[in-house]
């Protein structure tokens, strides 16, 4: 593998020596290499609006890692198999002030410059790199999807979510984490599709844009099918909102909604994913502090496995 990027690593981001590395097997990252899997960590809940905490999300997950097995008995693979590299998380200042707007937005907006400036000069594509952020909370997914979005003219956006994050900012946030499939939509070309599902939570006038767009899947049979039917070379890049599964599964996440998915829908997902051209996706809203039992970084952690050997 040749290193793409050496400089911006240790220019951009923490010390991965204050970071727990994810599952014990991903390599420190000092570079950034073709044909690899990078994991990158973006603590941020500044526009949460209901219940904070999904900025510990990221170091929650990778310190419970350890502790669940490598192999997937469900796409029969073990990531103990192979090479990917944990980047650490990007900086963020530890002196927030949630109540203060414009230094939340500039928070937010520096660790997203950081983002885009660390993968901008990488042709993802050409060099196969491929991408798992984990959040904090849905807001971190504009730079990664933006970066995206740019690279591939085709990319199919698959959300899954709770909410359908269409509102146009909210709370004063115009970049909002209710509000961040709308953000991404201003980037869209004319060959790039979105496809929702799991939604159950939005306003009327989110839900009339979804039917009369077509964007959203009414049942679990109609999305497999949407991503069966999606060409073997189309590229794939998923955004996964944990609070996607019902809150009797997975409590630990700031905005729970009855009626979600569980973890076999999920991996129905994944072997079809495994399938096709996917290459990248973010992982968001796991609230550590909420389930106090533990419990929801580990089901994090356990997605987080099966995305990488999806991305593998």
């Amino acid at each position: 593998m040749a290193a793409l990027l050496k400089t911006k690593i240790k220019d951009i981001n923490v010390d991965l020596q204050n970071v727990d590395c994810m599952y014990e097997l991903a390599d420190e990252a000092d570079a950034i290499y073709s044909n690899s899997i990078n994991l990158i960590g973006f603590g941020f809940d500044g526009t949460a609006c209901f219940r904070k905490g999904a900025k510990s999300g990221p170091d929650a997950l990778r310190a419970v890692s350890d502790g669940i097995e490598s192999y997937s008995p469900y796409l029969n693979e073990d990531i103990a198999d192979i090479t990917f590299y944990d980047l650490g998380n990007l900086s963020l200042s530890t002196q927030a002030k949630y109540d203060d707007h414009v230094y939340t937005q500039q928070q937010w907006q520096k660790a997203s410059d950081d983002f885009i400036e660390l993968f901008d000069d990488i042709d993802l594509a050409k060099h196969n790199v491929k991408i798992l952020t984990i959040g904090g909370e849905h807001s971190i997914s504009w730079a990664p999807i933006k970066t995206y979005l740019k690279q591939y003219p085709d990319l199919v956006l698959l959300h899954l979510d709770a909410h359908a994050d269409l509102r146009d900012g909210y709370e004063g946030y115009h970049y909002s984490h209710a509000s961040i499939i709308r953000r991404c939509l201003d980037h869209f070309g004319s060959q790039h599709k979105l496809i929702q599902y799991g939604i159950r939570s939005g306003t009327k006038d989110e839900y009339q844009w979804m039917r009369e767009n077509l964007t959203m899947k009414n049942s679990r049979a109609e999305l497999l099918k949407a991503i069966a039917d999606i060409d073997d070379k189309t590229p794939i890049y998923l955004t996964f909102d944990l609070d996607y599964f019902d809150p009797s599964y997975f409590p630990g996440t700031g905005t729970p909604e009855p009626g979600g998915e569980d973890f076999h829908s999920f991996v129905s997902i994944c072997k079809l994913l495994k399938q096709k051209n996917f290459v990248g996706c973010d992982v968001v809203e796991l609230a550590p502090s909420i389930d106090p039992t533990g419990n929801s970084d580990v089901f994090a952690a356990k997605v987080v496995r099966e995305l990488i050997l999806c991305l593998h």
